[in-house]
């Protein structure tokens, strides 16, 4: 299978964005981290930032934006690449940043001796490095100048330096064809062919390139711009290209390209004919303004197709409308039903492996057709199991076999459930032990079966520390497996610095199920297995070293930063006095009133579509699957409230509340406030502040009490997932694995919806401080109303014990029917908790990473060792504890 091409994005760059140079000449850095998130949220998986320009203090801009990066786990879970013309910016900007980032760029333009100099530099700080194919006689266009260039380049950095080959990008220069100069023909065969070279040549090294350059000759033409890119890349990364910088609203499906357009372009990419150039332009007249073709998905002509290409064509279509009968009819042609599963049907997921990996299929595709698989292997599992016998033979043998398991107090797998079918089209053998499992269960189902590989998942922080716990238990029961670590709270940091060292054998960061199937597939293969776990454990070594080195040496002390607390005017404020205080419950509520509040670009997030609702129904990469995706999704929906499969519950209360120090204290009786019945522990951001800045906390919003002002806050949990389990367990029984996991991830989102709903209604009628407030669902979604409703194990209170006291002031189990688990996780998992704020300033912000003397002063508040502490605040400390050094 083709690796899977890495996205870099460019939006970070002064020099490329015209938004993001002017929030940063303004001096909106938040603006400008939006700009960041938005970039990662939307499917970058590196981004890049450039601060040249000649208006600004490009080396100080650098460290600001860099710094803060850091302090959001949403944008820093990314490599980040420093790009600058000027040595000087590059070195501040890797003084910056943790962990593995990337320098953009180095080259031989200027000698021998400065590029080894740097390239030392770059290895000390650990990054990696983008090089360029320039040296002192100027960029290579040919071929044989572009790899002469990258293997003199690759001989200095290894042989030299010592720096490490898979840290190694070459960016051999893609330039503008069908320029209308005869010598600028070739430069797409050129850039192809030193990336076949390069992969081939130079062990371990990387490609990466500017993809939009290629186009440069057609801009205004969309079309035929996004025909170009898809075709080069189609070629490109087959040579080997690992990575580069492509606009996704700028490239077509390879296949959906019109036939004679792609020839036109193939000729102008491939340089086949001399008069290639003119044919295209004389073509891209008639694209101007158009979109291209699609096929039409009602089209039935397969079906006059033989059957094995019916049950191919099935697989990759995800239709499994006729797979039953055309099963039943391959195996009567067959000599043994076994021979179906190894022929046909395992054709067909190949095709759609393959499809996956060159970014041509998306996950809701790959799960309908491992839907159309396990219904086909349904039907002939009677058949192969009357045959068994003396003479039956051995069971075919498999890619592999893992054993996948979220961990004991998580209660969340749709992630591991899409991993799961991912890897069964790829013919490995899952065995999938579910949610909530022991590491004892984990391991003893790992030894009976014979696991090759054990993979772990988990969404809440505290299972990061169950992960370190099967770790270390895989290690003193003499485990030799390799272990995947994966879920959207993990991280290669966390794994580096907490996971990896306490087992010996292969630990593995795996970013999405996208990434699963190459990383099995090394670690399983023995001739690629040593170069790619030898060059994990490296990579992780050097994050070590950076984490170690830090000390949190970017952070205020907790003093200084509670001296920069946001203090609002609370002599001239009155609070608004709730409607009602205490609680108030919605045992059933109307789930037809929570569809149109849905929030649809997290759900396809969830998918691992990358892009914003609606306008990613017309995106020109995932805009297939994300309307098959979403029709699918509305139809289910329509069923859910017609059919009542879900019951959606509530329970908001208002307690009399002030602020004491960071804790926020609520109180029974309004006109008794030394008396709290609850005490909320939160924490406060220790990052560095410019004039006018502030170091929040979610106290900030709430009046102290010494103020003698008489404050409010509320509470909230809320559900849609009661009656889930019996519905998803059908579908399971029926090997439906597709409709199994859009249940659930629209349980979800009727979940979120529900919060949203009421934290409406809270606004308006029952808190009603906004009661003339009026926004549409794209406002709602926007965040454009007053007041917040942060939750704990959320960036403003990253720490799930919180809820423990929130849902003690709820009362929220006898309630709602959730139930904390013993890591706080939420059960039913479609559920919400969180806190309502009211103060007309108060804003959703992120911690970030905090220092020792925050995590020492919070464990004293909230009565706990310094220890326990740290193991939940694990992700947001900006230092190695001495606990999970040991």
């Amino acid at each position: 299978m083709t690796p899977t091409f890495v996205n870099i994005g460019e939006r970070t760059n002064v020099t490329g964005s015209a938004r993001f140079k002017k929030l940063i000449l303004d001096g909106d850095y938040e603006a400008a981290l939006d700009v960041a998130r938005q970039q990662v949220q939307n499917g970058a998986q590196i981004i890049d930032v450039n601060m040249d320009e000649g208006l600004l203090d490009s080396q100080s801009a650098m460290v600001r934006f860099l710094n803060l990066i850091a302090s959001e786990p949403e944008i820093s879970r990314v490599p980040v690449m420093i790009d600058s013309s000027k040595w000087a910016i590059i070195e501040a900007g890797l003084k910056c940043v943790q962990g593995k980032s990337i320098v953009n760029s180095i080259s031989l333009k200027e000698g021998e001796a400065p590029f080894l100099a740097q390239a030392r530099a770059v290895r000390r700080y650990g990054a990696g490095v983008v090089v360029m194919a320039f040296d002192e006689d100027g960029q290579a266009e040919t071929a044989e100048r572009k790899v002469a260039i990258c293997t003199r380049a690759y001989r200095l950095l290894v042989d030299k330096v010592g720096f490490p080959a898979e840290d190694i990008i070459f960016d051999p220069n893609i330039f503008a064809v069908a320029t209308g100069i005869e010598e600028h023909n070739d430069y797409a065969v050129a850039f192809i062919e030193a990336t076949r070279r390069i992969k081939a040549e130079l062990p371990h090294a990387r490609v990466s390139g500017g993809v939009s350059n290629i186009s440069f000759s057609f801009r205004g033409n969309n079309p035929v711009r996004e025909a170009m890119h898809s075709v080069f890349l189609y070629h490109a990364i087959r040579a080997g290209l690992d990575m580069g910088i492509v606009n996704a609203g700028q490239l077509a499906i390879y296949e959906e390209i019109p036939a004679d357009l792609r020839d036109c372009v193939e000729d102008v990419i491939l340089n086949r004919r001399a008069d290639a150039t003119e044919r295209l332009l004389t073509m891209a007249e008639r694209y101007r303004g158009t979109g291209g073709g699609v096929r039409d998905a009602n089209d039935l002509g397969w079906r006059d197709a033989d059957v094995r290409a019916r049950l191919k064509h099935a697989l990759v279509k995800g239709i499994d409308t006729f797979v039953v009968e055309d099963t039943e009819e391959a195996r009567l042609a067959a000599d043994r039903p076994i021979e179906v599963i190894e022929g046909p049907l395992m054709d067909g997921m190949n095709v759609v492996g393959d499809l996956f990996g060159e970014g041509k299929m998306f996950l809701p595709q790959v799960v309908k057709s491992a839907r159309v698989m396990k219904k086909a292997v349904a039907h002939l599992i009677p058949y192969i199991e009357a045959e068994r016998g003396p003479d039956a033979g051995e069971a075919r043998k498999r890619a592999g076999k893992i054993v996948l398991a979220t961990v004991k107090g998580d209660v969340h797998d749709i992630g591991k459930n899409i991993v799961g079918v991912v890897l069964q089209c790829n013919d490995y053998e899952v065995i999938d032990l579910g949610v909530m499992v022991p590491a004892a269960t984990i391991l003893e189902t790992a030894k009976a079966e014979g696991a090759d590989l054990i993979g772990l998942s988990g969404l809440i922080t505290p299972s990061l520390d169950e992960m370190v716990n099967v770790a270390r238990e895989m290690e003193r029961l003499d485990f030799s497996v390799p272990l995947l670590i994966g879920g959207a709270t993990t991280s290669k940091v966390h794994t580096a610095v907490r996971i990896e060292p306490a087992y010996s054998q292969p630990v593995v960061h795996v970013l999405d199920a996208s990434r699963a199937v190459g990383v099995c597939g090394q670690l399983l293969n023995p001739a690629f297995k040593p170069a790619f776990t030898s060059g994990i454990a490296a990579d992780y070594a050097r994050i070590r070293e950076a984490r170690a080195g830090s000390g949190g040496r970017d952070l205020v002390p907790l003093e200084k930063a509670r001296e920069s607390a946001f203090r609002p005017d609370w002599s001239t404020y009155v609070p608004p006095v709730p409607t009602f205080q205490g609680a108030r419950d919605f045992t059933d509520y109307p789930l037809a009133e929570l569809v149109e509040r849905i929030d649809w670009t997290p759900f396809f997030k969830s998918w691992e579509l990358a892009g914003n609702f609606p306008r990613i129904l017309d995106d020109p990469v995932v805009g297939e699957a994300a309307r098959g995706l979403f029709a699918d999704a509305e139809a289910m929906l329509k069923r859910i409230v017609d059919e009542r499969w879900l019951k959606a519950r509530a329970t908001i209360s208002f307690w009399p509340a002030n602020a004491v120090g960071d804790d926020i204290e609520i109180y029974a009786d309004p006109d008794a406030r030394g008396i709290a019945m609850e005490r909320f522990h939160m924490l406060r951001q220790q990052m560095p502040r410019g004039a006018g800045r502030y170091n929040h906390s979610l106290a900030d919003f709430v009046a102290p009490r010494d103020s003698g002002v008489g404050d409010w806050i509320g509470g909230f949990a809320v559900t849609a997932g009661e009656g889930i389990d019996e519905i998803v367990a059908d579908f399971q029984k029926r090997n439906d694995d597709y409709d199994a996991i859009l249940l659930k991830a629209l349980a979800d989102r009727l979940a979120e919806a529900l919060a949203e709903r009421m934290h409406e209604r809270v606004r308006r009628e029952f808190w009603a401080y906004a009661p003339d407030e009026t926004l549409d669902n794209e406002a709602l979604i926007r965040e454009e109303y007053r007041g917040i409703r942060p939750a704990p194990g959320y960036p403003a209170c990253p720490d799930h014990t919180e809820k423990a006291a929130l849902f003690r002031a709820l009362d929220a189990t006898a309630r709602t029917g959730i139930v904390l688990t013993e890591s706080f996780a939420m059960t039913p998992t479609a559920a919400v908790s969180g806190f309502y704020f009211a103060h007309p300033d108060c804003r959703y912000f992120g911690i970030g990473r905090i220092g020792r003397d925050q995590a020492e002063d919070y464990a004293a508040r909230k009565g706990i060792g310094l220890d326990e502490a740290e193991r939940w605040l694990s992700p947001i400390l900006g230092y190695e504890p001495k606990a999970a050094a040991a």
